[in-house]
């Protein structure tokens, strides 16, 4: 018989990134972390645990001190509150940034005799940059997430893992900062704003969605905001590169390794993206009458998008991903597939059904 395969703990295993991840994973035991079970035949180990409890810190350590595992990878996190069923902020924060920190302490008291785990990977996001970005960004560029608690919330977990990787003792870190995720089984709020999703919990939406109503792709007037420009990374592959951190050999020779993570080629603009989508677009006078109608549209319960993203659709931020293409080196194209074109339309080959019972709290943006 051979060696045994590795176990793998991944949190918010039975989100959309989490179950695009699990068929990936065929060289490892896995285990999974999440409120629900995924949807899955694939073999696995599930355990119930809310991050968002602080008592999860303790349960994590047990599991880590009694399995083993070789790397955790932290998924776990609330984008939507209307989807995920998390209203209340302060809750949203327990889970998104507490949560982050919880994972971390679990790993670092795991390894406080030994290295057991021995990578680490967390997925940050665009998000937490800002909103309306000066030019394509390193990673150096200084984290300003606001307005939505998403992006806050990034922000605050991308610092929280900036600040206790070196703590984890023999534990390789990896931090991902994906642009949108994209792809025909995801849904998210510009995803759905394009796709024109009346993704809202109130009985008109339910209508509006069973008769198949589309909604205007909305933007302020002025040529400016259809030249924005916008990248997205498919959800697959998040997962390959997921997985080829995992599988990887060669050591890192530093304790945290950044990565902005977009598709290959070129960035969107606003204004193609419309095309590619065919969405019918409407113009309001300005950023204040955009917001407004984002506010109605969310207050009436036509669309699960809060006004406070108002700033990441009017806005423009691009990333640079030339350390990703370093890190990568030769398995750069087999890893990253898809352009940011192709990534972006694949997300209308096929609808993504609209989803507005509780899901996994891993959501991206």
């Amino acid at each position: 018989m051979g060696d045994p395969k590795p176990t793998v703990v991944v949190t918010g295993i039975s989100g959309n990134l989490g179950t695009r991840l699990l068929p990936l994973l065929t060289e490892f035991d896995v285990i999974g972390v999440d409120i629900t079970p995924p949807v899955t035949d694939l073999p696995l180990r599930f355990e119930r645990m809310d991050l968002g409890e602080e008592q999860s810190c303790r349960q994590l350590f047990v599991l880590l001190r009694d399995c083993q595992p070789a790397a955790v990878v932290h998924l776990a996190f609330v984008l939507d509150p209307v989807r995920a069923g998390v209203l209340d902020v302060d809750r949203m924060w327990q889970i998104n940034v507490a949560g982050t920190a919880r994972v971390m302490e679990a790993v670092t008291e795991a390894n406080h005799e030994a290295t057991v785990v021995q990578k680490f990977v967390f997925v940050s996001s665009v998000a937490a940059y800002g909103s309306d970005l000066s030019g394509p960004v390193t990673e150096e560029h200084p984290l300003a997430g606001h307005t939505l608690p998403y992006a806050i919330h990034k922000m605050e977990s991308d610092k929280v893992v900036q600040q206790r990787a070196p703590a984890l003792r023999g534990c390789s870190v990896y931090m991902l900062r994906p642009h949108i995720f994209a792809g025909a089984s995801v849904e998210n709020y510009m995803i759905g704003a394009f796709r024109g999703t009346p993704n809202g919990q109130s009985d008109r939406a339910a209508k509006m969605r069973s008769r198949g109503k589309r909604l205007p792709c909305m933007l302020p007037s002025g040529p400016k905001y259809l030249e924005n420009q916008i990248q997205f990374v498919h959800i697959d592959d998040a997962a390959r590169l997921i997985t080829h951190i995992l599988e990887k050999k060669e050591p890192e020779s530093q304790r945290l390794t950044v990565l902005n993570v977009a598709g290959r080629g070129e960035p969107l603009t606003f204004g193609r993206c419309i095309e590619l989508a065919q969405a019918r677009l409407v113009r309001v006078p300005g950023k204040l009458a955009f917001k407004i109608a984002l506010r109605m549209l969310w207050r009436f319960g036509i669309t699960a998008t809060p006004p406070e993203a108002a700033p990441y659709i009017t806005g423009e931020y691009v990333m640079n991903t030339g350390r990703l293409q370093k890190f990568l080196g030769a398995d750069y194209e087999d890893v990253i597939r898809y352009s940011i074109a192709d990534a972006f339309s694949d997300c209308f080959k096929s609808e993504a059904p609209v989803v507005v019972e509780q899901p996994s709290t891993e959501k991206q943006l």
